[in-house]
């Protein structure tokens, strides 16, 4: 009896093995399936990728989950593309929200049904908070990271910083440089291309903005001894390029240097600008009746027929004249009726 209770518990023991086995044998080539799977879809994400920018090249190992977007426009673009960050930069400029939103901002937070985590940062950066979300990735390709910032911000995660120039990413560039890092440049581009459909859709609706040579300014009534224009390397006077708007020659006959943010002129060279038909700048009607009264503005079309778009400081298209990929459809009608409206003192 004993021999034969033995050899049960034997030949049990053999099944319960080879079962075991069996089993840990399937568990082995399903973990090594799905982890070739995973390997297999980072790859095809382009994974680990390697992005060149202004400051240096940056490499992500694999597809970002927990996603950190600082600097102005940044965060649009992941909420844009349906990815919630854990962490984001407060707007510094225009009217915002108790959390610190644009109002195209803050409505992408509520479509997607999730509260904004939000970073106090136009003092300098919030280095703790924004480790404290684990970020995989943080988003900057809009923005003026210094080197030292930068490099920081990199012990922290891998940081896209702005592809050439400090501040002088376009909303394309930014668009699709930030995409790229999610996994997602296919369909920032998509983005990019359904943004300029509209554009140009809303535009054939103004005709009279075709071709009229525009500048974007910095002017201010109490000192019009010397003021700023914008070049193409900021995203505010590249942005009228899209609208159909046209840089005046003089403009780019004063820029020395290519890699010029802006140009400083003085009043007394302001006859040299003898072609801008419109001038967007930030201010009032105290500012066109002061330049209108300067005789050394006489010569620039605009301030003769007072074909201005002026922008309030604390208003919606004062903060989507710097454009992004969500700024654009909130915004985009009333922007090309405030230039058309300018452009008619033209006729």
């Amino acid at each position: 009896m004993q021999k034969k209770l033995l050899s049960i518990v034997t030949a049990t023991a053999l099944a319960l093995s080879v079962v075991a086995c069996g089993t840990t044998e399937k568990t082995a080539v399903a973990t090594e399936n799905t982890s070739t799977a995973a390997e297999s879809e980072a790859v095809a994400e382009g994974f680990p990728m390697t992005i060149t920018h202004g400051l240096g090249e940056t490499v992500i190992e694999k597809k970002p989950e927990n996603v950190v977007a600082i600097a102005w426009g940044n965060p649009d673009v992941p909420l844009a593309l349906g990815v919630v960050p854990v962490g984001i930069s407060e707007a510094n400029f225009g009217p915002r929200d108790e959390n610190g939103l644009l109002q195209w901002t803050a409505e992408a937070f509520e479509k997607l049904g999730v509260e904004p985590n939000v970073f106090t940062d136009t003092d300098g950066w919030d280095y703790e908070a924004i480790a404290d979300c684990n970020p995989d990735v943080i988003l900057a390709a809009y923005s003026g990271l210094s080197q030292e910032e930068y490099d920081r911000l990199s012990e922290i995660a891998p940081v896209v910083a702005y592809p050439n120039i400090a501040w002088a990413t376009t909303w394309q560039e930014e668009t699709v440089n930030d995409a790229k890092a999610l996994g997602l440049e296919k369909e920032g581009k998509e983005l990019v291309a359904q943004t300029e459909s509209l554009i140009a859709e809303k535009l054939a609706n103004y005709p009279n903005l075709e071709g009229k040579r525009a500048a974007f300014c910095w002017l201010s009534a109490d000192d019009l001894g010397s003021f700023y224009v914008y070049t193409n390397n900021d995203p505010r006077a590249a942005f009228l390029g899209d609208l159909g708007l046209v840089t005046p020659e003089s403009i780019t006959n004063l820029i020395e240097d290519p890699t010029e943010f802006a140009i400083t002129v003085s009043a007394e060279n302001a006859d040299l600008l003898d072609d801008i038909d419109i001038i967007i700048t930030y201010g009032d009607e105290a500012l066109v009746e002061a330049m209108q009264a300067d005789g050394r503005f006489a010569k620039i079309p605009a301030v003769q027929k007072g074909a201005f778009v002026l922008l309030d400081s604390n208003d919606v298209l004062a903060a989507a004249s710097t454009p992004t990929v969500l700024s654009i459809p909130y915004c985009l009608e009333d922007y090309l009726q405030a230039l058309s409206d300018a452009a008619s003192h033209l006729e």
